[in-house]
């Protein structure tokens, strides 16, 4: 009997590569849409805690969403540098939860904070292991899509000219005199170099900086006297319960002054609420359209401040204590279960806004 042939090995794709100024603007408005797809969940987690009772983890949670604000004006920033148009006003930007991260298998669901949601911040922000893949679709971690989008603006620049990638019109780029609620830079974008600065300030913001450590590069804004560490290790303190400290490595973990976590004064909100769950008219649906109405007043605003009336970030400040105030209503709403509702985030059309 004749040995059998051995099997032949069928290599895995390689990962698409951006190697067209289309490519790359459409991955550019997937960083858009990557950006804006945390915000949500964040939220959720933030009207839930009550800050008085909670003052740490608030913090925590509030400093990270304004940097994910802080993200998603940098990928606004670099997509207009090369000519594109950032879109935030479209249903794709709001299914229904539980949704996928886009272009990647993580799920996001709409929680109260708690270990569960923890748990998903952290899958979330999870650093890129050293050596990893860039990654342009299907990624792993966010550091390697946007390892991959760094990729292919330095061969697009080598290849075709900065001149040629960066087309974008100049007033369209939005600076830190437009945005400062945080202590991170909004880098104005134009060339290569601007671009790298502005995806390098993502990353370190997210998962620490290039170099494996668990600072970010900035000062804590709420503890100037205080380096302040990536959002992945945000999280990990308030998981374990314990800041981390100079001398800290991702190895060690955090041996610093204690933090604490009151989970008795966080608002038990319904987890992934739907408008289904309540009949038309109902105080609890009637409550949760507005905010609907609302989250999409403030993507227009946004929108229209990205495409060049940077004016506009001053009206979504406001619609953002809006929110706040709608939130807050709706969480002391309570089920017969004894959860409290909480916002859906749907998509609502321009025209049944008002």
């Amino acid at each position: 009997m004749k040995n059998p042939e051995p099997r032949k090995t069928v290599a895995a794709p390689a990962p698409a590569r951006i190697d067209t100024l289309d490519s790359l603007r459409e991955h550019l408005q997937w960083a858009v849409e990557l950006e804006q797809a945390t915000l949500p969940p964040y939220l959720c987690a933030l009207y839930s805690l009550e800050p008085d009772h909670n003052p740490e983890a608030a913090e925590v949670v509030s400093s990270v969403f304004a940097e994910e604000m802080l993200h998603l004006a940098l990928a606004a920033n670099l997509l207009n540098a090369v000519g594109g148009r950032p879109r935030l006003d479209t249903p794709q930007m709001l299914p229904p939860h539980p949704r996928r991260l886009p272009h990647s298998d993580l799920e996001l669901s709409l929680l109260p904070f708690g270990p569960q949601a923890l748990e998903m911040f952290l899958r979330l922000e999870r650093p890129a292991p050293r050596q990893a893949p860039a990654q342009g679709d299907h990624y792993e971690t966010i550091g390697q899509f946007y390892a991959a989008i760094e990729q292919g603006l330095r061969e697009l620049s080598e290849r075709l000219g900065e001149q040629e990638v960066f087309s974008g019109d100049p007033a369209r780029q939005l600076n830190d005199s437009h945005f400062r609620h945080t202590a991170g830079r909004l880098t104005a974008v134009r060339d290569l170099k601007s671009a790298l600065e502005a995806l390098e300030e993502i990353v370190e913001q997210g998962e620490g900086t290039v170099r494996g450590e668990v600072w970010d590069g900035d000062q804590d804004v709420f503890h100037p006297d205080r380096d302040e560490v990536g959002h992945y290790y945000r999280f990990r303190e308030l998981q374990l319960g314990r800041r981390y400290q100079r001398g800290d490595t991702p190895q060690s973990g955090p041996t610093g002054e204690p933090i604490s976590v009151d989970m008795a004064a966080v608002r038990p909100m319904r987890p992934n609420p739907r408008l289904s769950d309540h009949a038309p008219g109902s105080a609890i649906r009637n409550a949760q359209e507005e905010f609907n109405r609302t989250y999409c007043t403030l993507l227009n605003q946004l929108e229209q401040a990205f495409n060049g009336d940077p004016g506009t970030l001053g009206a979504a400040v406001g619609t953002m204590y809006a929110l706040k105030a709608q939130a807050d209503a709706l969480l002391l709403m309570r089920h017969e279960d004894g959860t409290v509702a909480g916002p859906t985030f749907d998509y609502v059309p321009p025209e049944s806004r008002s």
